[in-house]
């Protein structure tokens, strides 16, 4: 049995990010469903383990986490002789991921999130998109977009020129919206474009996105 455990769902995005990472290096891991259509994510024992009732949470033999990105931090630095290194050991580098994964937490995320929401979650619960939200914030995510293209016109990948925690963390919410129209806004910017295809068409996230499968 391995000792680190994953307790969550394939469908949450929070999940996908955390497991993603996970792939990248090489652990090995346990993953412990959790029915949030049953509501079990807000009752014990999970509620234990994030008392916000939200997946994911995590365990390293005694350690326990929850929040994706703290997750993920933990991850690349406990297994750096492993797999993908995902977070520079330069300071200066390492400084400059840091700054563009704070941008996805707290610029790309907010808005990705709620368009996919209203786009693609919605209409899997039987409730409306409210289409006015929807021009709302792509609006927002082609500003964030604009500030993209111009970062990835002189860098590979966000964090630098090798890939980091600063670009995995897109891919869940990257990918909800791949299948949208709000696919055109990654299109249309070509360095965002081919930044897009790199790391989508990573094996690791193949392994994630067949999770979904049934």
């Amino acid at each position: 049995m391995a000792a680190v455990k994953v307790h969550g769902a394939p469908l949450s995005t929070a999940f996908q990010r955390a497991v993603v990472c996970l792939y990248e290096k090489e652990v090995d891991f346990e993953v412990v469903p959790v029915d949030m259509r049953a509501g079990a994510h807000k009752q014990e024992p999970f509620i234990s383990l994030n008392p916000f009732g939200q997946v994911p949470a995590f365990e390293d033999g005694d350690l326990q986490l929850f929040e994706s990105r703290a997750i993920t931090k933990y991850i690349a630095e406990e297994y750096a002789e492993k797999g993908t290194q995902l977070i520079p050991f330069e300071t200066k580098k390492k400084a400059i991921a840091s700054v563009w994964m704070e941008v996805e937490a707290h610029q790309f995320d907010p808005v990705a999130s709620k368009l996919a929401w209203e786009i693609i979650f919605k209409p899997m619960f039987g409730m409306t998109t409210d289409q006015a939200a929807v021009e709302e914030n792509e609006a927002k995510l082609a500003k964030v977009l604009d500030v993209y293209e111009n970062r990835l016109s002189k860098s590979k990948y966000m964090g630098g020129d090798c890939i980091t925690l600063a670009d995995l963390h897109h891919l869940p919410n990257l990918q909800c919206l791949l299948g949208t129209n709000v696919k055109s806004q990654f299109e249309s910017r070509p360095h965002v474009k081919a930044w897009v295809a790199d790391i989508t068409s990573r094996p690791t996230w193949a392994k994630v996105l067949a999770m979904l499968k049934p």
